[in-house]
């Protein structure tokens, strides 16, 4: 045994940091959809005809680094219109695009939607609202930017967020055969 190995004890990895929180912001559903899949592109029978396809995937895990097994990963956001399916934003939204959806995470901690590359509106960045729940536990309400997106500065709620936590929010959305794609990965206090 080298010199150098005697004494020496694993030590245990360092604990992650967890994802940072945001606002909820004022468009969470008022009720839920009755099709509130992980397709956003579809919406019961209707497809929505976009330009800017993407895949959002990911995982969930605690501070160990362990999936949440049983974790809800819940996205809403804006149609290519920059409009929200809720009351607060009248009914200017696409019926086609879903707006909400909702997947378990897998044994892994994994999770993946189907929607659109993110959009800018009056006041506000792209961004999608990402939720995650644990049972009746809500364990992280926050929102997830385009790197490199021109309004990011400009956008009071990513402007606000201290670096570090800017970088943990802020992914790139890269071109794919079938669109753009996205990987977030979620780290909760479980």
């Amino acid at each position: 045994m080298p010199a150098f190995w005697i004494g020496a004890r694993a030590q245990p990895a360092a604990p992650r940091r967890p994802t940072p929180a945001q606002t909820e912001g004022p468009f969470y559903p008022v009720a839920l959809p009755a099709d509130s899949d992980a397709d956003l592109l579809r919406n019961g029978a209707l497809n929505y005809a976009t330009t800017q396809p993407a895949w959002v995937d990911g995982t969930v895990t605690d501070l160990d680094g362990r999936p949440l097994r049983g974790a809800l990963v819940e996205i809403w956001q804006c149609d290519e219109a920059g409009h929200y399916h809720h009351p607060g934003d009248g009914d200017r939204a696409d019926r086609a695009f879903q707006g909400f959806g909702r997947v378990a995470v897998d044994a892994e901690g994994r999770y993946r939607f189907r929607t659109i590359r993110p959009v800018p509106y009056t006041g506000r960045t792209p961004h999608i609202h990402v939720k995650v729940r644990l049972a009746s536990r809500e364990l992280l309400t926050t929102q997830l930017y385009v790197e490199g997106a021109p309004g990011n500065a400009r956008d009071g709620l990513w402007r606000s967020l201290p670096e570090e936590a800017r970088a943990a929010l802020t992914v790139p959305f890269e071109r794919a055969p079938d669109g753009w794609k996205a990987s977030f990965p979620i780290v909760v206090r479980a």
